[in-house]
C-alpha cells in the first residue's frame, strides 16, 4: 500500500493535468466558441495542451 501511494504521489502532476486541466481547457474553449487549429476537436486539443503541460510539470518538477 505504501509503495502504491508513493507511485501515485509521483504521478500527481499528470493526474492533475488529465483530471482537471484538460476538462477546464475543453469546456473553456466550447464556452467562448473557439475552434481549435488543425481540425482537432476541443477535447483532443485540450488533451494535447493539458497533457503536454502536465508532462512538462512531471519532468521538470514545476508548472512554469
Amino acid at each position: 500500500m505504501e509503495k502504491a501511494l508513493g507511485i501515485l504521489l509521483k504521478l500527481l502532476p499528470l493526474i492533475f493535468a488529465f483530471g482537471f486541466l484538460v476538462p477546464v481547457i475543453a469546456a473553456g474553449m466550447q464556452a467562448i466558441g473557439w475552434t481549435p487549429p488543425f481540425g482537432f476537436s476541443a477535447l483532443t486539443f485540450a488533451l494535447v495542451v493539458g497533457g503536454g503541460w502536465g508532462l512538462f510539470a512531471q519532468i521538470t518538477g514545476r508548472w512554469v
